[in-house]
């Protein structure tokens, strides 16, 4: 029997090595190799699904409140680091250098205001979705059911950019058309998420972060090490390759260094790259700023991270769970930049041709003639980030549909088997909404992501931050802050999506300057926090229960 094992992997090792060869073309062929590695992934990912999968309300919604914090550290992580932090950061980076770390600040910091604000008396509030907070909070059903819609909005707004980096992998992958990539994507993640459940969905997501840390780190290694730079901690090396960008490579300095199309590795002085001043970025200080505060505050209002904060046992355990999150998410964001440097200087050749931004890590590591099957992993890694984090999104959005409107404002009554049918249905309807706008590839995946960060910054962060910090905090405050962040965040989509219709408006540069899609939460969020405050200073006080307890339970 050991004999057979033994050369039935020889021989699974000879065809992996010879299917090898077809990845290295940058587009258009069937790549066998990274293929067998993404379908043994996601496999695994199903099985998981089924072994671990929801058998209860409890089980689909908060993972049974069971999850350790190291486990729910590394779960936060995986289903944080999304296709736009795998692909789409450095994606940015790559487009528009500087400018691109906006994205990297805002996403990292707004983790810290989670730690400092809201983890622990989230978790004591002992409520299992963001609008069954603010139900319960703001004692108003038809509170409930708008912060359940505003939940959804802004899962199916986060899920575009992902399916659409699933799309773009399967695309490379397969050889095959983007519309049918994103179709086969999504069917196979949406599979398994409604097999699984939050459960099943956060065992994965432990998984899934040791694929996508793995698979993002090795080719890095490689690349420094291969091209000279400092390798032991490319992080660092990071530093040489920027300054090479800014300074320049001459063509006498580059012979030996070559990329895998056999181009030299000169690159003519880029100092915009570094510099986010220079007025070749294109880009101003204030949207540099705008994009990191509306990232930051969007972060603490994000309902499937929100939700995490549900799986474990005790509000210490919530709040360390985020410490894990934030240094489990560090690895992959201190290390995303040197990917579009990389990228920069093997790209620069005029041959290599007009390459997709937010498939430049996977390009990078084809252009520096890493082995292709881990390049391969590399794809399969970015698999992954929309998966974990599609899978979250789709669990919170369905659990909005499933608990907060049908359960809690429809039909009380329901039975446990009834909300997991409904729970499921709202994540087959939230799957094929988000394909069908997928499908029309509006923007950069790191963009359509911080549409749902800006829309989450202007609409429940400021429900939170004050329904968790101040007591005064009303009903009619609380609606007041809804209509004001919510006209803004309106005004920016409706000319957002009026831009891309070809439709051009009156002030319509206006408003895509000081309210761009990516980052109207700078305006929208304070209007509705200073709205929530006035308004709730004029109307009838908040329940003395409710007061109570605060005061007793949540900052006790």
């Amino acid at each position: 029997m050991k004999k057979i094992y033994f050369s039935f992997l020889l021989m699974a090792i000879s065809t992996l090595s010879q299917a090898a060869s077809g990845a290295t073309q940058l587009e258009g062929s069937f790549k066998v190799g990274p293929a067998i590695i993404l379908i043994s992934i996601l496999v695994l990912f199903v099985l998981v699904g089924i072994v671990f999968r929801a058998k209860d309300t409890t089980d689909f919604y908060a993972a049974g409140r069971g999850i350790s914090k190291v486990g729910s550290g590394m779960a936060i992580a995986s289903n944080w680091m999304s296709a736009a932090s795998f692909l789409g950061m450095a994606a940015l980076m790559y487009g528009s250098g500087y400018h691109g770390l906006a994205y990297v600040v805002g996403w990292t910091g707004g983790y810290v205001l989670l730690l400092i604000l809201m983890a622990g008396q989230i978790r004591k509030y002992g409520k299992y979705t963001a609008a069954d907070f603010i139900g319960d909070r703001y004692y108003s059903q038809t509170l409930r059911a708008v912060g359940a819609i505003i939940a959804i909005l802004i899962s199916i707004s986060y899920c575009v950019g992902q399916f659409g980096g699933i799309g773009l992998m399967f695309k490379w992958v397969m050889g095959i058309d983007y519309n049918w990539a994103v179709i086969i994507g999504g069917s196979v993640v949406l599979a398994y998420t409604l097999i699984s459940g939050m459960l099943g969905v956060t065992k994965n997501m432990q998984i899934q972060y040791v694929i996508i840390i793995v698979s993002f780190l090795i080719p890095l290694f490689i690349l420094t090490f291969k091209f000279d730079y400092f390798w032991l901690l490319p992080q660092i090396g990071y530093g040489s390759v920027v300054s090479d960008i800014v300074s320049g490579i001459p063509l006498s300095e580059s012979n030996q260094l070559l990329n895998s199309l056999g181009h030299d590795f000169a690159i003519v002085p880029a100092p915009e790259f570094a510099m986010p001043w220079d007025p070749a970025t294109g880009k101003t200080f204030f949207q540099w700023m705008a994009i990191a505060f509306s990232l930051m505050i969007g972060t603490a209002g994000l309902p499937h991270v929100i939700q995490r904060f549900y799986v474990v046992p005790k509000a210490r355990d919530a709040r360390w769970s985020v410490v894990w999150g934030l240094f489990f998410i560090c690895i992959l964001y201190w290390s995303a930049p040197a990917y579009a440097a990389f990228g920069k200087i093997l790209s620069a050749n005029p041959e290599v041709g007009q390459l997709a931004k937010d498939a430049i890590v996977v390009y990078t590591a084809q252009l520096g003639d890493v082995h292709p099957l881990i390049v391969g992993l590399l794809a399969a890694g970015g698999v992954s980030a929309a998966f974990s984090t599609v899978s979250g999104l789709l669990v919170a959005g369905a659990s909005a549909f499933s608990h907060d409107l049908y359960v809690k404002v429809i039909n009380p009554d329901a039975s446990p088997k009834r909300q997991l049918l409904f729970a499921r249905l709202g994540t087959v309807l939230m799957a094929m909404i988000v394909t069908v706008i997928a499908l029309f590839k509006l923007a950069l995946i790191g963009q359509l992501v911080a549409v749902a960060f800006s829309l989450a910054g202007c609409t429940i962060f400021p429900l939170f931050l004050l329904g968790i910090w101040w007591s005064e905090s009303n009903k009619q405050g609380a609606i007041a802050g809804l209509i004001a962040g919510g006209a803004v965040s309106l005004i920016s989509l409706t000319y957002f999506i009026a831009g891309k219709m070809g439709a051009s408006w009156p002030l319509h540069e206006f408003v895509d300057y000081w309210l761009g899609a990516w980052y109207f939460a700078w305006l929208g969020a304070p209007l509705a926090i200073f709205t929530n405050i006035i308004v709730s200073k004029f109307t009838k006080e908040t329940p003395i229960e409710i007061r109570k307890f605060l005061i007793e339970k949540v900052h006790s």
